[in-house]
C-alpha cells in the first residue's frame, strides 16, 4: 500500500493567488482544473468515478476520507474522472471487507494528483465567498516551482465556462444493457457522462438501454427504433453543446418521450429556448433539499452541477422555441435554483439532480418510475 503519510511537499494554488501548503496524496506531479467542493460525508468512490467531475479538482468537505477504501462493485464508470483531489485527513488504514485497494493506491493507478493536510474548511469558505475558480495542485518537484510560475500555469488554463467536455467522457461505440424488468422497448441514452447506477435503474424499469456516443445523429437514434430518449449527466458548459441541443430538438419534433438528468436538464432548457448560466460555486453533494412543486414534498437529493437553467419559478410559460407550455417542476430550497422542468404539451421532463443517487439518498428514485409510465402512456 502506498504510504498515506509521505513527506513529499504539495501546494494548492488558486487563480486569485491564494496558496495552501500540504502533503502529496495520490499521484505526484501537476494538475489543473476548476476547484469545487462536494459536501457528501459518504460515497467518495461514486464521486470520484462520476464523469460529471471531469475537468474539476474536487475538495471533500468531510474531513476524514478513505476509510472504506475502493472496491470493484461501486464505481460509476470505467475510471476516476476528477482532475485532482483535496482532502484534509486521509485514513490511516482501510477498514471494510469489500475493499480491494486503498483510495491512495487508486488515485496513483489512475494518475490523479491530490493534496492532503490542508485546511479544507478555509478553502471551502473562500470558494463560497469568491466562487469556484481555476486552481492547480503541484506536488513533488513541481511544488518547488516559483510561486509566480505556478500561478501563471493556473491562470493560463481555460475556465470551465465555454468548455465542451462530452467527447472526453462519452463512449465511442454503442453499448447495450438488456432490460431486467418487464420489457418496454429500446431506450436511446445519449452518453454525456452517464453513471452506471442510471443505466441499472433504467434497465430495471424495462428498457433495453442503448448507450450511444455523444456525436450520434438523429438518424442514428431513429435506427434503434426507440420508445424514448434519455440525456445523461455530464461535465462542461451547456452553452457550448449546441449540437446536442439541436439533436434534442429533433427528438422533441419526433414526439419521442424524453427524460434528462443534470446536464440533460440544462440541455432540455436550451432546446425549449431557455438560457443557462454559471452558478457561483454550484451544488455538489448528497444532502441538497429540493421542493417537488406538484406534491409539496421536500426531497433530500444528490447534486453535481455548476450551471443552471434560467426560467420563471412560478406558473406555466410558453416555450420560446414553440414546444407549448412549460413549467418549473422542482426548486432548490437553498438558493431557489431551477431543479426540474416539465413540458405540458409534449412528453418531456427533466431534473437537475441525480435520482439514481449512488451512494444515496433515494428520495427521488420514483422519477424513473414516472418516466416509464410516461413512455407507456405515450405508446398507448
Amino acid at each position: 500500500m502506498t504510504s498515506l503519510f509521505r513527506s513529499d511537499p504539495a501546494v494548492l494554488v488558486l487563480e486569485d493567488g491564494t496558496r495552501h501548503v500540504g502533503r502529496a496524496y495520490g499521484a505526484t506531479g501537476t494538475t489543473i482544473g476548476e476547484v469545487v467542493f462536494a459536501t457528501g460525508m459518504t460515497g467518495y468512490q461514486e464521486t470520484l468515478t462520476d464523469p460529471s467531475y471531469a475537468g474539476q479538482i474536487v475538495l471533500q468537505t468531510a474531513p476524514h476520507i478513505g476509510n472504506t477504501g475502493m472496491n470493484a462493485e461501486d464505481p460509476e464508470s470505467r475510471r476516476i474522472w476528477v482532475s485532482g483531489y483535496i482532502v484534509r485527513d486521509p485514513s490511516r488504514v482501510v477498514s471494510n471487507w469489500r475493499a480491494d485497494e486503498s483510495l491512495d493506491d487508486a488515485l496513483v493507478s489512475d494518475g490523479v494528483v491530490g493534496i492532503s493536510g490542508i485546511d479544507t474548511r478555509a478553502v471551502t469558505r473562500h470558494i463560497r465567498s469568491a466562487g469556484s475558480m481555476r486552481g492547480g495542485i503541484f506536488s513533488g518537484e513541481a511544488a518547488e516551482l516559483d510561486a509566480e510560475e505556478q500561478l501563471r500555469i493556473v491562470t493560463e488554463a481555460p475556465p470551465m465556462a465555454g468548455q465542451n467536455l462530452s467527447a472526453a467522457v462519452s463512449v465511442t461505440a454503442a453499448e447495450v444493457t438488456k432490460a431486467t424488468g418487464e420489457r418496454i422497448g429500446n431506450l436511446a441514452v445519449l452518453d454525456l457522462g452517464v453513471k452506471q447506477a442510471t443505466i441499472d435503474n433504467l434497465a430495471a424499469r424495462g428498457f433495453d438501454v442503448h448507450v450511444l456516443p455523444q456525436d450520434v445523429t438523429i438518424d442514428g437514434i431513429r435506427a434503434i427504433d426507440p420508445v424514448a430518449v434519455f440525456y445523461s449527466n455530464g461535465p462542461g458548459d451547456p452553452a457550448a453543446s449546441g449540437d446536442h441541443v439541436e439533436l434534442l430538438r429533433a427528438v422533441l419534433d419526433d414526439r419521442l418521450p424524453f427524460f434528462g438528468i443534470c446536464f440533460g436538464n440544462q440541455l432540455l432548457g436550451r432546446a425549449l429556448g431557455l438560457g443557462t448560466y454559471k452558478l457561483p460555486f454550484g451544488h455538489r453533494g448528497i444532502n441538497q433539499p429540493v421542493l417537488d412543486k406538484a406534491t409539496g414534498r421536500v426531497e433530500i437529493t444528490a447534486h453535481n452541477h455548476g450551471f443552471a437553467v434560467d426560467a420563471p419559478l412560478e406558473g406555466a410559460f410558453d416555450s420560446p422555441n414553440g414546444y407549448g407550455k412549460v413549467e418549473v417542476s422542482h426548486v432548490g430550497l437553498n438558493d431557489q435554483v431551477v431543479e426540474g422542468l416539465r413540458a405540458l404539451d409534449i412528453p418531456a421532463f427533466s431534473v437537475q439532480y441525480h435520482p439514481e443517487a449512488a451512494a444515496g439518498p433515494h428520495d427521488a428514485n420514483y422519477l424513473f418510475d414516472r418516466f416509464a409510465e410516461m413512455v407507456k402512456e405515450n405508446r398507448a
